[in-house]
């Protein structure tokens, strides 16, 4: 019992309760056997102790609070007010100004977060927006798995927001464009493959003209950074290739077909496949030593060469480990006539 008299009178000192909360406490011990009352008394004084805590953090919180309440207020971009917008609702989500201030960065004028085009026969696609910024392009030098044209590492801008493909072009897609299916591995929501890189360009012109918007492959760098997702590890969701299997069809677990699109984990942008399935042309040509002097902002790859990239692992057997294939930073290359039956694409779209 006098623990509980230690814990009222300090709350008493904090200023959590009344000095009236000691008399009281005596008044509930003098009971002859009133343990129940000083019991009550105690939890009574606890709850005043959170609830004084709570507040001072409250307040503490929206003097924090103002001057990014006045950054959001001046704002004029969409992603800009909802980064800022983030940070307040770290700090005060239950604060009676958020509902105006979500309302006011919801109607703010910007790119939608998704797309959904209509390719005709009850054939859709959709693409997820991706946000500008900067990521650590490569490998780094301690891992030991990398190849020598994965280095150095250096960190790239993606000035302008885009649109990727939420999976692989799947044969059912592939054909409503171009009116056949040329696939080894068939299924309607399967990868489409056994395409080239030029097949590949051929479709993403021809998906412009049907829409109206303007449609290419991703550069190496747009693709990397979408597979990232803002991480820095040899995966989309970390390290360890243990958990791979969760996220990719690759040959521990594929038996070396492909698999309709979109049925592992996607990465924390949304988006699926990006490690295994099939191979992913991107638009570059390939450059062995291209990261020593590549442009840090917007790269597009080297002028001309013999041979386009592709990246991010496949379904297929290989001789070497499947996972260093699938890593997010692994390049391959092949002359852009090549067709394979783990060989696939996914599409691009800028604002």
């Amino acid at each position: 019992m006098e623990f509980r008299r230690v814990v009222v009178r300090t709350l008493v000192l904090l200023g959590a309760l009344p000095a009236s909360s000691l008399d009281k406490y005596a008044e509930a011990k003098a009971k002859a056997g009133d343990a129940k009352a000083a019991t009550l008394a105690f939890n009574a004084a606890a709850k005043a102790l959170k609830d004084a805590f709570a507040l001072a953090k409250t307040r503490e919180n929206a003097a924090k609070a103002a001057p990014i309440i006045e950054r959001l207020n001046s704002a004029r971009d969409k992603f800009l007010a909802e980064d800022i917008l983030a940070q307040l609702e770290a700090l005060i989500p239950s604060d009676a100004r958020m509902p105006a201030l979500r309302e006011k960065v919801q109607s703010m004028p910007g790119p939608a977060k998704s797309l959904a085009l209509d390719l005709g026969n009850n054939v859709s696609m959709k693409l997820v927006l991706i946000r500008p910024g900067k990521f650590m392009m490569g490998s780094p030098e301690s891992e030991k798995e990398a190849s020598g044209d994965e280095g150095p590492q250096h960190e790239v801008t993606i000035s302008k927001p885009f649109y990727m493909g939420v999976t692989e072009v799947t044969q059912s897609q592939y054909k409503a464009v171009m009116g056949k299916n040329p696939s080894n591995f068939n299924g309607p929501t399967k990868p489409v493959e056994m395409v080239s890189w030029d097949d590949a360009v051929d479709f993403c012109k021809k998906l412009s003209d049907k829409t109206g918007k303007n449609f290419r492959l991703p550069t190496e760098a747009e693709w990397e950074y979408a597979c990232r997702a803002g991480t820095r590890t040899r995966f989309c969701f970390g390290d360890n290739e243990g958990e791979l299997a969760s996220y990719a069809w690759y040959f521990v677990n594929s038996g070396s077909k492909t698999h309709p699109v979109g049925e592992k984990s996607a990465n924390s942008w949304g988006l699926y496949d990006m490690h295994g399935n099939v191979w992913e042309w991107c638009a570059d040509w390939y450059g062995g030593d291209y990261y020593s002097a590549s442009p840090t902002e917007d790269p597009q790859g080297p002028a001309s060469g013999q041979f386009r990239v592709l990246r991010g692992g496949s379904c297929y057997y290989y001789p070497t480990s499947p996972p260093v294939f699938c890593r997010s930073t692994c390049r391959v290359c092949l002359e852009p006539g090549n067709r394979f039956k783990d060989g696939g694409f996914r599409v691009f779209r800028g604002l």
